[in-house]
């Protein structure tokens, strides 16, 4: 199986190390690879969120800010 290397936020290895813990997963190395399995299969599901909506809202907000909306 191909070894992968990858970083991730402290905030995200707490909960993993907590899922393992609880024993939800035997290790880290398969709590990683059931979670990103998973997340996989969610991504197929719901497919890439690029194509815009009829009527949605601008990526940049109203007001030509990423976080600013204005109703």
């Amino acid at each position: 199986m191909p070894k992968v290397e990858l970083t991730i936020p402290e905030h995200l290895e707490m909960q993993i190390a907590q899922m393992v813990e609880r024993g939800e997963f035997v290790n880290r190395e398969e709590a990683v690879e059931d979670l990103l399995s998973t997340g996989i299969k969610a991504y197929k599901t719901s497919g890439p969120q690029d194509e815009e909506e009829p009527g949605g809202f601008e990526d940049d907000g109203m007001m030509g800010h990423d976080d600013e909306y204005v109703f």
